[in-house]
């Protein structure tokens, strides 16, 4: 149900499909806009974690005792792309940035989000 580690990117449908299985594995979905971006809309579920201090609330996700994989999102899923780069880096390869963002999630999947 996860992409192949192989691809970097997560679609909204099958990031959706992921919330609503059941035996989907538990994952972590993190945003990295901004706090102004955040209270303005969200996806359910979403920890904050901002891009421009990733580096320093990083440890949060770098857990080696926290296994589960990790669906980064940002607005339109450049952010995301560079969150995920560094967390791979970081040797958490079992994560992704949602394609598109919060934008494409917002016209395919949740109409009730906010385009901004």
């Amino acid at each position: 149900m996860l992409p192949p580690t192989e691809d970097h990117e997560i679609t909204p449908t099958a990031l959706k499909d992921l919330i609503e299985s059941e035996k989907a594995p538990k994952f972590r979905l993190i945003d990295c806009r901004e706090e102004d971006e955040y209270a303005l809309c969200r996806i359910d579920g979403g920890e904050l974690f901002p891009l421009s201090r990733f580096a320093e609330l990083a440890p949060g996700l770098l857990d080696a005792g926290d296994t589960r994989p990790i669906i980064v999102y940002c607005h339109h899923g450049m952010r995301s792309m560079h969150a995920t780069l560094f967390l791979r880096e970081k040797g958490k390869l079992q994560t992704w940035s949602l394609a598109g963002g919060i934008d494409l999630w917002s016209s395919e999947i949740d109409q009730q989000v906010p385009r901004y």
